[in-house]
């Protein structure tokens, strides 16, 4: 690849590839680093607002995504407290959104999508097995240092991009001082063969149940015939990772003894494989781009790793993708000019992705409220209504590149 139009990009998950391709577009030659022998994505399942969905669209990658698509209506927000529904979000067609909307995927295959558009690209290479170890900055861009098997292996090209994560090696040398902090919350996630429940228990849209001390998310995808599980609560972070294995006993023992209606531990107890998610974060803002580092940037996790409760983990990972591509495009002939680049987009995703961040934590604390609070958030909630509960995600939703 000539290194005139080469930007690397280290890590190939959804923000990591978003990017590759968006970059593409805008005539770059890519270079995909992923440590991963394989690409193979946990069993979980995404909500794609349309400030994401409209991203996809616009990468054509529609056709490919559609079969595995489903597209809720609403979300319907249950308190464990009252054990029924107190309001509802709306999120069909109806609001004005027909040409982005709602999504539900599962992550597998929004990656697979992702990946097959970008390997179809005649400027996107994608390594597999080579894990970034340094990088050095200097007049002509950057110079990439990564480990493929026992080969130690260098590339140079105009800039790089850190989309490697929450524990990201290129984040460890650009803002040493920024660690992730674990949140006290552990996300456990789990599937359901849609006919493993009986038909008035399988979720037709979002279900987003509030309790003391946890929540519980269920949502139909892969056209309906899985349902996603997600379920907060407290607990210790073990180790890092998307996916290490959970022991069902923890999680039921925590929703009887919180008295959780029979409804919700049933889809609990339909689960048959559970996977443990310790919640870390990043400082609200994230850590973006470092001038004196020269044509180096952040992306998603690596960036501003969030706690998941406004749904947008992965929806700002690909708005920053747009965002960066936007950028960058705009010196595509003219190379001395990335380093601005990328500034001018930290500056633009900075104060946004700080907002979400403390949407999603105010959110988490809002569902875990407990005795008078809660009976005092399902009075509130019931009385703003769908319409206005719909108004307060305009800022997030209406969103476009």
């Amino acid at each position: 690849m000539a290194t005139s139009r080469t930007i690397v990009i280290a890590g190939a998950g959804i923000g990591g590839l978003t990017a590759a391709l968006a970059l593409a577009a805008k005539g770059f030659r890519i270079v995909l680093l992923e440590k991963a022998e394989r690409l193979e994505e946990a069993g979980a399942g995404l909500q794609l607002s349309p400030n994401a969905s409209r991203v996809l669209i616009g990468l054509g990658l529609l056709p490919r995504l559609a079969p595995h698509l489903t597209t809720p209506d609403a979300v319907g927000i249950i308190s464990v407290r009252r054990g029924r529904e107190v309001t509802r979000l709306p999120l069909g067609a109806g609001q004005g959104r027909d040409s982005a909307p709602y999504w539900l995927i599962h992550r597998a295959d929004l990656q697979a999508a992702l990946l097959a558009q970008a390997s179809d690209h005649p400027d996107i290479e994608l390594r597999l097995g080579c894990a970034l170890e340094d990088f050095a900055t200097h007049r002509n861009g950057v110079t990439v240092s990564y480990r493929r098997g026992t080969e130690r292996e260098n590339d140079v090209a105009l800039a790089l991009i850190g989309a490697d994560g929450v524990w990201s090696s290129v984040r460890q040398q650009l803002f040493p001082d920024v660690q992730p902090t674990f949140s006290g919350l552990i996300a456990w996630r789990g599937t359901i063969d849609a006919r493993a429940l009986p038909e008035e228990l399988r979720p037709q849209h979002v279900q987003l149940w509030m309790g003391p001390k946890a929540h519980l998310v269920a949502y139909p995808m892969s056209a309906g015939r899985q349902v996603n599980m997600v379920a907060i609560m407290p607990g210790t972070a073990s180790e890092p990772g998307w996916s290490a294995p959970g022991d069902a006993a923890e999680i039921d023992r925590h929703f009887a003894a919180a008295r959780w209606p029979a409804t919700a531990r049933t889809m609990i107890g339909a689960v048959g494989n559970w996977r443990r998610w310790a919640l870390f974060t990043l400082p609200d803002g994230g850590a973006w781009h470092r001038a004196a580092q020269g044509p180096v940037a952040l992306l998603g996790d690596a960036a501003h790793a969030m706690l998941p409760f406004a749904a947008q983990g992965a929806g700002m990972a690909i708005e920053d993708a747009a965002v960066l591509a936007q950028c960058c495009g705009e010196c595509i002939d003219d190379p001395a000019r990335l380093p601005a680049a990328l500034s001018r987009y930290a500056t633009l995703r900075q104060a946004r992705v700080r907002r979400v961040q403390r949407t999603a934590r105010q959110s988490g604390k809002i569902y875990h409220l407990r005795g008078s609070m809660a009976l005092a958030r399902d009075l509130a909630m019931g009385a703003l209504g769908p319409g206005r509960l719909q108004a307060r995600q305009d800022w997030i939703y209406d969103w476009t590149p």
